[in-house]
């Protein structure tokens, strides 16, 4: 295992790389931009999840020359039209927190009977120079306040369809099983498999 492909998952949450550590650890050795002692923000200034992935791991691939991936995630609400989508990790203001972000949907959907969304991950990966998109999905409710601690982002607030818990009661273990970014990484995982 010694020589195990490396692989740059473009990101600076410890969180996401943790969890995508425990699902392609076998297989690569994955590692975030903190190992590497990369702090620059790639500004994510596509209007589509496609676009900002893309934008990230283009970015790497550029600085490094090293293959990666890069994911981008949105809670996209059908009574807000999609939104928060794209702007789901600034939602409430340039480098607010989880708690303000989550608040802010809580608040819109006060009185609104509607309470459906989903969560969408689309990964873009690098390798060899070419690129792939895997995409992961996952259908939910917004419930009335925070449930949970674990998970990050807006994890307390969604109960994903045909389980009672949200994200953020779930181990990780299950959360991976069924998630957006797991089941996107699974596509992922996949695809790597087959062609090592």
């Amino acid at each position: 295992m010694g020589n195990m492909k490396k692989l740059v998952f473009a990101t600076h949450n410890a969180h996401k790389l943790h969890e995508i550590q425990k699902i392609l650890g076998g297989i690569y050795h994955v590692i975030g931009f903190h190992e590497l002692g990369f702090v620059e923000d790639i500004p994510e200034i596509a209007d589509t999840l496609e676009g900002n992935a893309q934008i990230k791991a283009e970015y790497i691939y550029n600085q490094l020359g090293e293959d990666c991936f890069s994911d981008d995630t949105g809670l996209e609400i059908e009574a807000l039209q999609g939104a928060p989508g794209v702007y789901s990790a600034r939602f409430a203001g340039e480098k607010c927190s989880f708690e303000e972000n989550i608040n802010k949907v809580l608040k819109l959907l006060q009185g609104v009977s509607n309470r459906n969304a989903c969560f969408r991950s689309v990964i873009c990966l690098i390798l060899n120079g070419k690129r792939y998109f895997f995409e992961g999905k996952v259908e939910g409710i917004i419930i009335e306040e925070p449930k949970g601690t674990s998970g990050f982002g807006y994890d307390p607030i969604f109960v994903p369809k045909g389980y009672t818990e949200t994200f953020a009661e779930m181990q990780l273990e299950k959360k991976n099983n069924i998630s957006h970014r797991g089941k996107a990484v699974k596509k992922l995982t996949d695809f790597l498999n087959e062609i090592r």
